[in-house]
C-alpha cells in the first residue's frame, strides 16, 4: 500500500503583496498627479505636439494617430478628474493630520471635542474615524486613476466604455459640489 506523499510546504512569498502594494501606490500616485499631467497635456495639445501630450496622459504611442483636438479633449477631462483626485488627496491628507496626529494638530481644551474631555479620549475618537476615511479616500483615488485609464483609451486605440465619459461628470460635478459644500460651512 502506498502513502500518498506530501510536497514540502513553502513559505508563503510575500512578493504578490508586494506587487499589489506597489501598484496601489502608483495608481494613487497617478491620480494625485492628474491635474499638472492634465494641465501641461492641454498645452502641449493645443500647441501642436499630439504625441507627448499623449505620453503625459498615460496613453502612451497609439496605434492609430488621434487629432490634436481629441487628445486636447482627454487633456481637458483630465484636468477635470486631476482637480477631482486633489481634493480627494486633501481629504485624506486632512483625514491623517486630524486623525492619528490629532492631539498634535488641536492643543486643546477637549471639553467639546469628540472623544473628550480628555485629550486620549479625543485622540483615540478621531483616529477611529480617520483610518476608514483615509481608506475611502484611497479607494475613490484608486478609482479615479482607473477612471482617467479608462477614458483615455481611445488614444491608445481601444475602444472606451459608453459609461466612461457620463461617469467622468458625474465624479467632477459630485466633487465640485462637495468643495462648494464645503467652503459654504467655514466661517
Amino acid at each position: 500500500m502506498d502513502t500518498p506523499r506530501t510536497l514540502p510546504s513553502r513559505p508563503r512569498s510575500a512578493a504578490p503583496r508586494t506587487h499589489a502594494a506597489l501598484r496601489c501606490v502608483r495608481r494613487v500616485r497617478d491620480a494625485v498627479t492628474l491635474l499638472p499631467r492634465g494641465v501641461a497635456a492641454l498645452a502641449l495639445a493645443v500647441a501642436g505636439r499630439g504625441g507627448p501630450a499623449r505620453v503625459l496622459l498615460g496613453a502612451g504611442p497609439p496605434a492609430p494617430r488621434p487629432g490634436a483636438v481629441r487628445v486636447a479633449a482627454h487633456a481637458a477631462a483630465t484636468v477635470l478628474l486631476g482637480a477631482l483626485s486633489l481634493v480627494l488627496a486633501g481629504l485624506l491628507l486632512m483625514a491623517v493630520a486630524r486623525g492619528p496626529f490629532y492631539g498634535f494638530v488641536d492643543q486643546g481644551p477637549y471639553d467639546h471635542s469628540w472623544g473628550g474631555p480628555g485629550k486620549a479620549g479625543a485622540w483615540l475618537a478621531h483616529f477611529a474615524v480617520s483610518v476608514p476615511s483615509s481608506l475611502a479616500a484611497i479607494a475613490a483615488l484608486w478609482g479615479v486613476a482607473g477612471l482617467q485609464h479608462r477614458l483615455t483609451a481611445p488614444l491608445r486605440g481601444e475602444r472606451r466604455a459608453r459609461w466612461v465619459p457620463p461617469a467622468v461628470l458625474v465624479c467632477c460635478a459630485a466633487g465640485s459640489l462637495f468643495v462648494f459644500a464645503f467652503l459654504r460651512q467655514l466661517p
